[in-house]
């Protein structure tokens, strides 16, 4: 399959990251694809820089900052491709990274979404995501985070893909829709995903698509601004996409997950236990509960767009855990000096 594929890049003052990503673009063996930079208001000069260096690319220059979510919408409304990829700012790419997110995607129309596989910049040989995966309590992380990157793997479905370098297939986006752009960023790929999934559309991993990341670049790991963010949108995230009865059955355990997340996160990590960071969690989830109307409303939408019976969403989904399994899965963030491999 010969498909144009068209590479969106979000930027906020990372003129410094660009270089490396947009060369390690110039080097793919797959050659039909155009690469959009959007570029959020930055202020370090990445504007006349990006037009110096590289007058190749398509460059979308937005006034202020719209979050990954705002500025990815920027770039697929200027996109011509068949496909569109969505790659971070921070990340270097492998040759075949387009060629084998193609690949997995060719000739299964019901497929939507192509999840590569992430790479630590600091740690190489460590995995950063492999995907989304999600519980049905709502908690979503890093599919295969923390693991060591010697794994004999295949292609497999997963629920979604990392939005920091995927493939969406532009049929399923005019049908679903683009990133909720009242998430500004954090879920939004996973919010994106509930949806898709629920209309039907599938997710396949690429374990060739091979992704250097410097995790959390923009914005940094366990600041206040993320955990605001991840505690606001995971409240309009479950509102919107929970199928009914289902999140009525679930709900009394997701609030327990979800407060113990909060209230014990101190006990495993010494950042939280900054009064800001707690602080910015709680404020987060406040922030959701106020504005879930605009959710609510937004998922009638979504659920009059359900295609598939409930029980195959769940099985996509991961069986609840116990609190401290959940702890492991984000360990490898927490003490990352104790995962050296």
């Amino acid at each position: 399959m010969r498909a144009w594929v068209s590479v969106v890049i979000v930027n906020y003052n990372g003129r410094e990251l660009l270089a490396e990503c947009l060369e390690s673009l110039r080097r793919q063996t797959y050659r039909l694809y155009e690469v959009i930079v959007v570029d959020n208001g930055s202020t370090d000069g990445s504007v006349a820089w990006l037009r110096e260096q590289f007058p190749e690319v398509k460059l979308v220059s937005l006034p202020e900052n719209r979050g990954f979510a705002g500025g990815s919408n920027a770039g697929i409304a200027a996109a011509q491709g068949e496909f569109v990829a969505t790659l971070n700012n921070d990340t270097i790419v492998a040759p075949n990274w387009l060629e084998e997110l193609v690949c997995a995607m060719a000739d299964q129309p019901d497929v939507g979404m192509v999840s590569a596989k992430m790479l630590f910049w600091h740690q190489p040989k460590m995995v950063n995501t492999t995907g989304i995966a999600i519980d049905r309590t709502g908690i979503a992380w890093d599919r295969h985070g923390g693991w060591a990157d010697d794994l004999m793997e295949t292609p497999v479905e997963v629920f979604g893909p990392s939005g920091g370098a995927a493939l969406y297939r532009r049929a399923m986006l005019d049908d679903i829709g683009v990133f909720d752009e009242d998430f500004f960023c954090y879920l939004e790929d996973v919010d994106l995903a509930w949806r898709a999934r629920l209309a039907g559309w599938r997710c396949l991993y690429a374990p060739k698509a091979r992704v250097i990341h410097h995790h959390s670049a923009t914005s940094v790991e366990n600041s206040p601004f993320k955990r605001y963010h991840l505690g606001r949108n995971k409240v309009w995230m479950l509102a919107k996409n929970y199928p009914w009865p289902e999140i009525i059955i679930y709900l009394p355990v997701i609030l327990v997950y979800d407060w113990a997340t909060v209230l014990l996160a101190p006990l495993f990590d010494r950042q939280a236990r900054r009064g800001s960071i707690g602080m910015a969690s709680l404020a987060g989830r406040l922030a959701g509960i106020l504005g879930i109307g605009r959710a609510l409303a937004k998922r009638r939408m979504i659920q009059r767009q359900r295609r598939v019976p409930t029980w195959r969403v769940l099985a996509t989904m991961e069986d609840i855990s116990w609190p401290w399994a959940i702890y492991r899965r984000y360990a490898h963030l927490v003490r990352p000096n104790e995962f050296d491999i």
